[in-house]
């Protein structure tokens, strides 16, 4: 087993390039399987995953993913944080609107992705960079 699938270590992968989001995904489906999500939950977490590592990739310039195995005590689950020094976002609010794009991602977009995701926390600001934590929890 790779690092961040067995206990908890996490495993970072560098977004660079296009190639790099695959391994993202790669990663991701890796995690979700090895701690026993539904062939649905893996789906909706790999599928926010991919959009989420495309944004790092697109408007930040690159950056990370960093995938590890979580546990509260009652269920196991997988969290990954996406992490740049890009620009930020700079409005929030209109960034979550349902619909809104500025590119050519999945088209999802950040509501996209909250919504396949049980926890999803974002910390940004203009000119300071973005990170986003995801998790997704067994049933």
């Amino acid at each position: 087993m790779t690092a961040g699938v067995d206990l908890g270590v996490p495993a970072t992968q560098a977004i660079r390039s296009d190639e790099d989001v695959v391994r993202v995904r790669q990663l991701v489906r890796t995690t979700a399987v090895a701690v026993r999500l539904s062939l649905v939950d893996q789906t909706k977490l790999v599928t926010a995953a991919s959009e989420l590592a495309r944004n790092t990739l697109i408007y930040g310039g690159g950056g990370t993913a960093e995938v590890t195995t979580v546990d509260d005590g009652r269920r196991r689950g997988v969290r990954v944080v996406f992490a740049d020094d890009g620009p930020g976002i700079p409005d929030l609010d209109l960034a979550f609107t349902d619909g809104y794009t500025t590119g050519s991602g999945l088209g999802l977009g950040l509501s996209g992705a909250r919504r396949l995701v049980d926890d999803f926390d974002i910390r940004t600001a203009a000119g300071e960079g973005t990170r986003i934590t995801v998790t997704k929890w067994s049933r």
